[in-house]
């Protein structure tokens, strides 16, 4: 939706992405987010998250030794993580994790739309209700967007939304962003005319997707988030000449829907 060539560069090109400061450090939080809730209830403490932040800092650098390039020195690196502490006061201030028992964490979930096209995505939480009644949560490390912006924001969880309505028959009662950037929380309860027209747009870019498939036109679309990208040398805006399409196999346009890119940790303000 942001920009058709950029999804072709990391869907269809896999070009490589330097990591980011931004990004890396939403990997981190979401990591000791989902590691406090395997402590007890009673544990599950501003000073227990600390404790979590190096840790899982380690694992990652163990995991991925590029991240580490990111720092002049250990100075720069402990400011950074002095920044993912913050965060993780705000999340404190905005919900209280020992009163939680999530009912799944970094949750897969997959299903096939009748048109046969296959959905999947990660869900940072789901929590269930003595009732029943689920919540679908997910942890941003950016701001809350803009007045007029929430819509946009919200669409990742409508994506959520629908696949757990198409595997479990019941629609979420409330879809939940956490902005630990800003100490903002941004609510709301979708109803199936919601998830329906998520469907159909869903079916709209699926569409779009297989034409420039089809035709190979992936055009750029210019933007403020131009200002992120790693591939500004190869993008026709910016002067650049894009690498020869490799062969594909085109998807059929017919009744096609969506697959799911989940929103790239790059861009700013979504960490993810």
């Amino acid at each position: 939706m942001n920009c058709p060539l950029l999804y072709r560069f990391r869907v269809i090109d896999r070009l490589p992405e330097r990591p980011s400061l931004a990004a890396t450090r939403g990997t981190v939080v979401h990591s000791v987010l989902e590691r406090l809730f395997d402590l007890p209830s009673a544990e599950r403490t501003p000073e227990q998250a600390a404790v979590l932040l190096r840790p899982e800092w380690d694992r990652l650098l163990d995991e991925e030794p590029e991240v580490g390039e990111l720092f002049a020195d250990d100075a720069a690196r402990d400011e950074w993580l002095q920044g993912a502490h913050q965060l993780l006061e705000s999340y404190f201030a905005l919900e209280d994790p020992r009163r939680l028992e999530p009912a799944e964490r970094e949750l897969f979930v997959e299903c096939d739309l009748e048109s046969g096209l296959r959905l999947r995505g990660y869900v940072d939480r789901l929590d269930v209700a003595p009732t029943g009644a689920v919540r679908v949560v997910d942890y941003k490390t950016g701001r809350a967007p803009r007045e007029g912006f929430e819509a946009k924001a919200m669409f990742q969880m409508r994506f959520y939304a629908l696949v757990l309505w198409r595997l479990r028959g019941e629609i979420p009662q409330v879809l939940q962003l956490l902005y630990l950037g800003s100490g903002e929380v941004l609510r709301y309860e979708p109803d199936e005319a919601d998830l329906r027209a998520t469907e159909r747009k869903l079916g709209a870019l699926w569409a779009a997707i297989s034409r420039a498939t089809e035709s190979g036109d992936w055009r750029p679309s210019p933007s403020k988030l131009c200002d992120w990208c790693d591939h500004q040398a190869l993008c026709p805006a910016f002067g650049g000449t894009p690498p020869e399409l490799p062969v594909l196999a085109v998807p059929p346009v017919p009744a096609a829907r969506a697959s799911d890119e989940r929103p790239s940790p790059s861009t700013p303000g979504d960490e993810v």
